[in-house]
């Protein structure tokens, strides 16, 4: 056994000051490499690539929801225009069978040799309101002579004639007419058909 003096006590306690301090210094660095084990990094690196992802995700949300908003906005705007373009639809095909009244006039005051001034009175009335149907977007379907469409005209009957071609309009019997590019009535053809 060792002597109990002050020598030895200072030595012994020495001694176990360095265990003491080698420990810890041993466990200092064994959590310090668990700190740094693959384990800890890849969980790391999986957390940032999942708020990667959910930011990815995110981002596309918001800029499907800006897309998406933005096509509704452009299919009412679309909406809006088509119903101011075509608002008068209804009106312009009442007022069209005065037209054709109007022109009807005109012809059979030309034909009987009705005093002029009626005549003229009655083209002028005419022009006046083609001209008011023209501001607000109708335009005149009047095939005569080309070859027969049946998006603007609708053939009343076919008729054999060999100085044109097959499928001509050969004569219009009731003008047609469009609004702002849509059929509002069409057009009542004769047309031409090949010999048999």
């Amino acid at each position: 056994m060792a002597d109990p003096t002050p020598e030895n006590n200072e030595e012994r306690e020495s001694e176990e000051l360095e265990t003491a301090a080698g420990a810890e210094a041993d466990i200092g660095e064994a959590s310090a490499a668990e700190a740094e084990s693959p384990t800890e990094e890849l969980s790391l690196e999986e957390m940032v690539a999942k708020l990667e992802a959910d930011l990815a995700d995110a981002q596309d949300s918001a800029l499907r929801a800006q897309a998406d908003a933005a096509n509704v906005q452009r299919r009412a705007e679309q909406e809006i225009d088509k119903a101011r373009k075509f608002a008068l639809d209804r009106f312009v095909g009442e007022l069209l069978p005065v037209v054709d009244n109007m022109e009807r006039a005109l012809s059979a005051a030309t034909d009987s040799g009705a005093e002029a001034s009626i005549s003229e009175g009655l083209e002028l009335t005419l022009k006046s309101f083609m001209d008011a149907l023209k501001k607000t977007g109708v335009e005149i379907v009047d095939p005569q002579g080309e070859p027969f469409d049946p998006q603007l005209a609708q053939a009343m009957s076919m008729v054999e004639n060999p100085d044109v071609e097959p499928n001509t309009v050969i004569a219009v019997m009731q003008k047609g007419y469009t609004l702002n590019g849509r059929l509002v009535r069409p057009a009542m053809v004769m047309v031409s058909k090949a010999a048999e």
